[in-house]
C-alpha cells in the first residue's frame, strides 16, 4: 500500500488536548450561562434534506452550502447553521413547550474562503440560543442580555453589542424613494459595511443597479450616529413619516427599556444603522457583537428577530428570537489577546512506581485518589523515577506521587510539586485530603 501524506482538509483543524480542553471550558462556561436563563439543550443531525436548507439564507448564503454527492448532491447537505434546523424541529414536534427556549452547540459547514486570523473556518461549531413563541421584546432583550453577560465573563476586555432593526432598513429604502422590491439589494450592500466601509458601500449599492439620487440618500442616512436610546429617538423623530422607521424604532425603545431593567451595563449596546445581518430570514431586531481592541476579528456573535421562519415547515407561523455566539472566533480573539495559554492534560496527580514491587500500592493508591474525586494517572512501567518525573512535567501533570523501600515501611508517600521541585513527606492515612489540598481545580 502506497504511503498517503498526512494533512488536514483546508478549513477544517485537528484540536490536541491543550486546545480541547480550553474548548470544553468555554463549552461548559457557555452551558452554565445558557441553563441559567432557562435554556434547554437539543441536538439535530449533520445532515439536512437540501429542501430544508435551501430559500433561507439568500444568494450569498447558499453558495457556501455543502451539498453531499448522495443521489447527485440534490437531496442532502451538511448544515449551514443552527436556526434553520430549529425551525424544522419546532414544526415536526409540535408537543414542544411555548415559548421554547433551547441551546444548542454543535458544527456546522460552509464553503467559505478560511480566514484564519478572522477564526473563519469551513467547519466550525456555533452556539445557539433562542426563544420560540415569543413576540415580545422582553425576549429580545433576554437575548442580548445574556450576549452581554456571555461576553463580559470571557475577559476580552471593552466590547460593543451593536443592534438595529430589519423594519428600519426597509424604512431607510422606503425614505430613500426606492420600491421595497430593493430590500434584499441593499440588505446585502449594508451588511459588507465592516469590511468594506461606506464608501465600499455605495460601490455595491451601485453594482446592485441603485441610481445615483436614492444611493446619495441611503448613504446620509448611513452616516447618522450610532448611539443608544437618544440615537433611537432622533431618527424616529427626523422620519417621523416613514411609517417602517416609526415601527423599528417603537420596538427597538421598548427592548432599550427592557435592557434598562436586566441588564448591568446598557453602555455596552448601540443602536447601529450600518448594521444588517445578510440572512433572508430576519424580520426584526439584528445584533451582532464586536470587541473594541480587535476591529479586524468580525462579529463574536449574531442574531436577530425570525417571526416567519417556522411557517416555512408548517402551517403553524410562530415568532422566535435568538442568537449564535462563535466558539472559534472567541478562540482566535483570545489568542490575539494573548490569553489563550492551557495545560495538555485535566490531570492533577500522577503516581509512580518505584520499583517491580510498588505496582500494587501504586495501582491501590490510583483507586483511592480516583474515589475521592481527583482526577490521577498511574505510570504504568517502574522506570528510572527521574524518567517518569520527566514524562509527567512533559505532560503538564502538576503532582507526582511515589513510594520508595524505606517510604513503604515507614507508611509514607512522597508527593513533589512539579513546578517549584518542593518533596512533601505524606502519611498514608493523610493521602487524599493532602493531595487534594494541593491539587489543582
Amino acid at each position: 500500500m502506497s504511503r498517503i501524506e498526512p494533512r488536514t482538509f483546508r478549513g477544517a483543524r485537528d484540536f490536541l488536548p491543550a486546545e480541547m480542553i480550553r474548548r470544553e471550558g468555554l463549552f461548559a462556561y457557555l452551558r452554565e450561562v445558557f441553563q441559567r436563563h432557562g435554556f434547554a439543550p437539543i441536538e439535530t443531525p449533520a445532515i439536512e434534506y437540501l429542501e430544508v436548507l435551501l430559500g433561507k439564507y439568500g444568494s450569498e448564503g447558499e453558495k457556501l452550502i455543502y451539498p453531499l454527492a448522495y443521489k447527485g448532491g440534490t437531496t442532502a447537505a451538511l448544515r449551514y447553521d443552527l436556526t434553520v434546523p430549529l425551525a424544522r424541529v419546532v414544526a415536526q414536534y409540535r408537543d414542544l413547550p411555548r415559548p421554547f427556549k433551547r441551546y444548542q452547540m454543535q458544527p456546522v459547514w460552509r464553503a467559505d474562503t478560511p480566514t484564519i486570523h478572522q477564526g473563519r473556518y469551513r467547519e466550525f461549531y456555533q452556539c445557539d440560543a433562542d426563544i420560540v413563541g415569543e413576540a415580545s421584546p422582553l425576549a429580545d432583550a433576554e437575548i442580548l442580555s445574556m450576549i452581554g453577560e456571555v461576553i463580559a465573563g470571557l475577559g476580552v476586555g471593552n466590547f460593543t453589542v451593536r443592534v438595529n432593526h430589519r423594519a428600519v432598513l426597509e424604512g431607510m429604502v422606503g425614505a430613500a424613494g426606492l420600491p421595497p422590491e430593493a430590500n434584499r439589494a441593499v440588505l446585502r450592500a449594508i451588511d459588507k459595511f465592516d469590511k468594506v466601509g461606506l464608501a465600499g458601500v455605495e460601490k455595491e449599492l451601485e453594482k446592485e443597479g441603485i441610481e445615483d439620487m436614492p444611493r446619495s440618500k441611503l448613504l446620509d442616512l448611513l452616516a447618522l450616529p450610532s448611539g443608544g436610546r437618544e440615537a433611537i429617538l432622533a431618527l424616529a423623530d427626523r422620519w417621523s413619516g416613514e411609517p417602517r422607521i416609526g415601527e423599528g424604532a417603537a420596538e427597538l425603545l421598548r427592548i432599550w427599556q427592557a435592557l434598562e431593567q436586566i441588564s448591568p451595563d446598557l453602555g455596552r449596546f448601540q443602536f447601529c444603522l450600518t448594521l444588517a445581518r445578510g440572512l433572508d430570514y430576519y424580520t426584526g431586531a439584528v445584533f451582532e457583537s464586536f470587541i473594541d481592541d480587535l476591529p479586524h476579528m468580525g462579529s463574536l456573535s449574531g442574531g436577530g428577530r425570525y417571526d416567519d421562519l417556522v411557517g416555512v415547515f408548517s402551517e403553524e407561523s410562530l415568532p422566535a428570537v435568538g442568537t449564535t455566539i462563535g466558539l472559534d472566533r472567541i478562540f482566535s480573539a483570545l489568542e490575539q489577546l494573548g490569553q489563550a495559554g492551557g495545560t495538555p492534560t485535566r490531570t492533577q496527580v500522577m503516581v509512580l512506581q518505584f520499583g517491580p514491587e510498588s505496582e500494587g500500592p501504586a495501582l491501590r493508591t490510583l483507586r483511592r485518589l480516583r474515589q475521592s474525586g481527583l482526577r490521577a494517572e498511574v505510570w504504568y512501567r517502574p522506570e528510572r523515577l527521574g524518567k517518569q518525573i520527566q514524562q509527567a512535567d512533559k505532560r503538564g501533570v502538576p503532582l507526582v506521587l511515589f513510594q520508595g523501600p524505606d517510604e513503604a515501611a515507614a507508611g509514607i508517600w512522597t508527593l513533589k510539586v512539579l513546578t517549584s521541585g518542593e518533596q512533601i513527606q505524606i502519611p498514608e492515612a493523610d493521602l487524599e485530603a493532602r493531595v487534594r489540598a494541593l491539587a489543582t481545580p
